[in-house]
This record gives C-alpha cells, sequence and structure tokens, in this order.
C-alpha cells in the first residue's frame, strides 16, 4: 500500500522539530565560559590570596562561590609565552621566536592549528575576545592602515576587540576584528621597531612632554604624554587613551554577552590590560589604594571584573557560566616608569611569600591567582592544590563540552577538569615544564619537587611541600632526583627537537 506524502511531511516535520529540540537541549547543557586573564597581577595581589592593602570585593566574591586553586601556573612567566600556551595548548618553548612579541610581529600561531577557541566554536559556541593579544597579526609585517589579517578571528574567535601587542608599545590603537577602530584613512599609520620616525618627538628627545618619566628602553614613541617602546606616526584619532583603557574593555565585553542569546553557549576570552605598565588608573580610581598608580589600577581591574559579573547576573546567565580568573604570569615591583607614587608601590607585596616575579622561573614568576566559580558544579568556598597550567585550559574546556581534540593538536594540555570540578581525589596534573621568556632555561615540576636550570647550565631542587619560599636548594642532597628530573626534561625537550 502507497505511504500518503503528507506522512513523509508530517514526520519529517516531527523529526525537523525533534532535532531543533535535541540541539537545545545538548546547547543548555553546555556551560558557557568566561575566562579573565588578567597582566602582571601576583599571587599575593589579590585579598583572597593574602593581598593586606588593595581591595578586591568582586574578585574576591569569585572565590567566595567557587574554588580557589594554590598551584595553578602561567606557564610562561612574562605575557605572550603564556597566552601561546593558553591558545593552543602547546608549551611556547617549543618554537622558536615566541618570546615577547613587539608590536609588528607577524601571528605566531598558524591558522591551521585547532585552538581553544576553535574547539568551542565547533561545538556551537559563539565566541568572542576583548583585550591584549600580544601573539602578532597578519603573515607579513603588518600595515594598521589595511585588513590586519590572519589574527584572532581566524584562530577560531567570532569577535575581536584587541589591543595588537602591550600598552607600552606601539601601536596605541584597537583593532576590532581586523581593521584599527578610528583610523582616518587621511592620517595613516607607520610603525618601527628600529629606526626612529623623521623627527617625531621621543621620550629621550623631549622628556619635557612626558607626563610620567620611563627608562631609556621605555623612551621611544610619545603617546598621550607617556613615552612607549618603539616609533609611530600617524593615526592620531585612533590612538587610546591610557586611563580609558580598562572602561573601554568592560564595555566591549559587556555588549558581547549582551548580544548573546540563552540557551546559546558563548566563551568569552577577556585579557585586561591592567596592571601591566604603564599604569594609568582612570581618576576616579586615582588615590584609592595608598599604594600608589599600582595599586589603584588593580582596584580598577577588581572593578572590570565586576562589571562582567554584575552583567552576567543581570541577563540571567550566571548559573551556567564558568568563570576564571587568573593572571598571566606573577607580579613585580619595577621602576620602568615613574608616576610620582612609585615609593609606595611596595606596600602592596606582589607576590605574598613566594620568590621572584616576574620573568623569572621561582615561584613568583609563574605561580599565580586561579579562581573557578560555576554555581553547582564548582564547590563553593573551597581550596584546591591541585597542580595545572594555563596550558591545560584548551584539554580542559574540550573534556567540558565533550569536544575531542584533534590528533597531533594540544600537546601538552592536559585535561584537568576532574580537578577544577573538585572531584574526590582529583590532583591535577602530575608534572609541569615552565619557563621565562625563551626556549631556556627551563623548570620541571613534578608533584612537589621542583627543578630549576640556571643559565650557566647548573640545577636547583627544591621540595615546594616543605619549602614553598624556595629557600633551600637541596641539588647536592637528592643527586639521583636531580639526574632523574632532568631526564625527564631533556625528554620533553626532544619531543620537539629542541
Amino acid at each position: 500500500m502507497a505511504v500518503p506524502d503528507c506522512f513523509f511531511v508530517k514526520t519529517s516535520g516531527l523529526f525537523f522539530v525533534s532535532l531543533v529540540l535535541a540541539v537545545a537541549a545538548r546547547a543548555a547543557d553546555l556551560p558557557n565560559i568566561v575566562f579573565i586573564l588578567s597582566d602582571d597581577v601576583g599571587y599575593g595581589d589579590v585579598g583572597c590570596y593574602g593581598a593586606n592593602q588593595v581591595k578586591t570585593p568582586h574578585i574576591d566574591r569569585l572565590a567566595r562561590e567557587g574554588t580557589r586553586f594554590t598551584d595553578a601556573h602561567s606557564t610562561g612567566s612574562v605575557c605572550t609565552p603564556t597566552r601561546f600556551a593558553f591558545i593552543g595548548g602547546r608549551y611556547a618553548w617549543r618554537q622558536a621566536g615566541t618570546g615577547i612579541a613587539p608590536g609588528n610581529a607577524t601571528l605566531l600561531i598558524s591558522p591551521e592549528t585547532p585552538t581553544v577557541a576553535s574547539v568551542l566554536k565547533q561545538a556551537g559556541y559563539q565566541t568572542g575576545i576583548v583585550g591584549k593579544w600580544h601573539l602578532g597579526l597578519g603573515t607579513t609585517t603588518p600595515d594598521f592602515n589595511t585588513d590586519l589579517k590572519p589574527g584572532p578571528i581566524e584562530l577560531g574567535f567570532g569577535y575581536s576587540f584587541i589591543i595588537p601587542a602591550t600598552g607600552d608599545r606601539v601601536p596605541c590603537v584597537f583593532v576590532e576584528n581586523h581593521r584599527v577602530v578610528g583610523l582616518d584613512p587621511a592620517d595613516p599609520i607607520t610603525v618601527s621597531y628600529g629606526k626612529p620616525l623623521g623627527n617625531e618627538p621621543t621620550g629621550l628627545t623631549h622628556p619635557e612632554k612626558l607626563i610620567i618619566k620611563a627608562d631609556r628602553n621605555h623612551s621611544q614613541a610619545i603617546v598621550n604624554g607617556v613615552s612607549r617602546i618603539g616609533y609611530m606616526t600617524g593615526g592620531k584619532a585612533a590612538l587610546w587613551k591610557d586611563e580609558d583603557i580598562a572602561d573601554t574593555l568592560a564595555r566591549k565585553s559587556v555588549a558581547f554577552l549582551e548580544r548573546q542569546k540563552s540557551g546559546q553557549p558563548f566563551f568569552l576570552y577577556l585579557a585586561t590590560h591592567d596592571i601591566h605598565e604603564p599604569m594609568v588608573p582612570h581618576p576616579r580610581f586615582r588615590g584609592t589604594s595608598g599604594c600608589g598608580w599600582r595599586g589603584d589600577v588593580i582596584h580598577q581591574l577588581d572593578w572590570t571584573v565586576g562589571e562582567v559579573l554584575k552583567t552576567l547576573d543581570r541577563l540571567g546567565f550566571a548559573k551556567n557560566t564558568l568563570v576564571i580568573f587568573t593572571s598571566d604570569n606573577g607580579g613585580a615591583i619595577k621602576n620602568t616608569y615613574d608616576d610620582g607614587t612609585n615609593h609606595l608601590h611596595a606596600l602592596q607585596p606582589p607576590n605574598g611569600i613566594l620568590r621572584g616575579n616576574k620573568g623569572q622561573l621561582y615561584e613568583g614568576g609563574h605561580r599565580v591567582p586561579f579562581i573557578a566559580r560555576w554555581p553547582g558544579k564548582i564547590p563553593a568556598g573551597a581550596e584546591s592544590a591541585a597542580l595545572m597550567g594555563h596550558v591545560d585550559m584548551m584539554r580542559t574546556f574540550a573534556a567540558l563540552t565533550a569536544q575531542k581534540i584533534p590528533a597531533g593538536a594540544a600537546p601538552d594540555s592536559v585535561d584537568v577538569s576532574a580537578a577544577l570540578l573538585g572531584r574526590k581525589g582529583a590532583k591535577g596534573r602530575e608534572s609541569l615544564v615552565l619557563q621565562n621568556n625563551g626556549q631556556s632555561p627551563l623548570a620541571l615540576r613534578v608533584g612537589a619537587w621542583k627543578l630549576l636550570q640556571k643559565p650557566n647550565g647548573a640545577s636547583e631542587l627544591y621540595n615546594l611541600a616543605t619549602d614553598l619560599t624556595e629557600k633551600q636548594d637541596v641539588a647536592a642532597k637528592e643527586p639521583e632526583r636531580v639526574k632523574a628530573m632532568t631526564a625527564q626534561l631533556a625528554a620533553e625537550r626532544a619531543k620537539s627537537g629542541q
């Protein structure tokens, strides 16, 4: 007997409706993810990690409502290597040329490389980045007057609003998707990291034009009364104002969240400029910390986090959103710039009891605050000593969203979702390689033991379980352990021909 055509119409319609409902139900089960990567915030710069001068109520709220991790690491102790590892799940030291990138660097990650953003995009996420990029743009020296690609968009971000490099490097402009924001074609941008450009004033030649003094390395192009690394002319209508950067990034983050629809998962990577130098807080934050402008920009950073949390609450997203707050490396008290309050900066010790600071392999260089909140999924008010690194986020997010990582991708990333969710007995990863700003020297963590290589080829060994401050080098007492860990580190290097 023939089956009426209407049967196929009805059943196909029912199948389509069922499919839509199934996809919607699956999407509803996926967590939204907001990954907040602050800049140069040390292990001791946040209230819930022991800061006793600055106030960070919004970040502390995340700790009350989530879990505070005490053995989390940025993998690199400076900016570019950390971001490289987070985006692609691969140690930056495996690839040459991944040290601190200049403002006119080419893209350090191939567009064919699976990334944390592309993996989430394939899971149906709306993906966006707001803030500091510092991983280069384009395949040749970027021309900031034309389309800037490949970049974040080609690496899986559906929306991009970025600072190309850092606040202390030119060009001092924002790039939205592929174009410089507010650029006047009649005033093209020229950037140089070699020779000066024409007769443009620099921090060295015209120090009287500076509102903040700078060391010689940061005394080239002057933008908004602040001298930078590198030379730049043109683009005057597009130049950022340093004191407004936090407001701009917060506004763009809120706007991204407001564009999201209930039931459709999203991933926001918010990479703040704060508290990277030059530290220029908005006037409403100046003097609020008692620790000079460094403490004031910590308050400004906390406000930014608060704006994101308030928006998640207002839009009804908070319950099903995994929010992570962390930093790209440890903190440091520096005299690169002199804002007139430098004598107050150290009143807030950046890394607590930890030895070392940004750019070093001691714990103060890379052990960072790491707080995760996901209501009903991650224990509230808890503390975890699980070992993990930012390099692990790619496989961890993939596990939380039931995504498979392509073969050969994210070679150094480990799924630490069990530790993130506070499952009993979860200890995070077994070992972790740490770097400063190059391919050597490196450090290796294995359990509580840490082997630190020195530039002269010698090694130091610390038992962090009993000596978190790294005061007792026990390499001479533990020659077999030094030998074994040195061999393990060599084996890690051999995986990439290093």
